[in-house]
């Protein structure tokens, strides 16, 4: 055992892909993939802006979430060889975007945007994990134990965008309700493109 005593588990980095529905898991994997990366790039642009402001560590925090949730779903790309969406290089620039105009409108305008995002996501995992459930519990628990801590994340940061002002910022709905229309065309896009 290594120092701390704590056992190094060796895994492949490809999965038995016999008897899945490889459709619909590189749907799932293609635009959760596709999902984590452009949160990252949100939350990027809030760092760029709202970085040094009080409600930089809190935004900090959750992006911190998102770049672990990335970086699992990078290694799942890999072991259920799926290929990324031809539309990373859009999301890498429209996430930013987002995330650095809803932080240009301050504290309550990011967190509007972090409501309208992760509700869409957390609302999406949802689907997904019933959509798992009625393929086969048991052979998708390991992906389904990834999306349901993951949506859990999603809504907390939910959570701690409605504690932090979030339905203060001008034009709330407005805002909330736009945001969310990209990102349903965002999933629609990234699943199939």
């Amino acid at each position: 055992l290594p120092a701390g005593g704590v056992s190094l588990r060796l895994c492949s980095t490809r999965v038995a892909l016999e008897g899945i529905n490889k459709p619909v898991i590189d749907r799932i994997i293609r635009v959760d993939h596709a999902g984590e990366y452009g949160a990252n790039r949100i939350y990027a642009g809030q760092m760029a802006v709202l970085g040094r402001s009080s409600v930089g560590p809190i935004i900090r925090q959750m992006w911190n979430q998102e770049k672990d949730h990335l970086k699992k779903f990078d290694e799942l790309m890999v072991a259920y060889r799926v290929r990324p969406t031809v539309l990373l290089p859009f999301w890498n620039v429209a996430g930013f975007v987002l995330g650095a105009g809803s932080a240009l409108l301050g504290k309550k305008g990011a967190m509007a945007c972090t409501v309208a995002v992760e509700e869409s996501i957390s609302d999406h995992y949802n689907s997904q994990i019933r959509t798992l459930m009625e393929e086969d519990p048991e052979k998708y628990k390991e992906l389904l134990q990834i999306i349901k801590r993951f949506r859990d994340d999603e809504r907390e940061h939910h959570d701690i965008g409605l504690e932090h002002d979030a339905e203060a910022a001008p034009a709330y709905s407005v805002l909330k309700t736009a945001i969310q229309l990209g990102c349903k065309a965002a999933i629609f896009l990234s699943e199939r493109i």
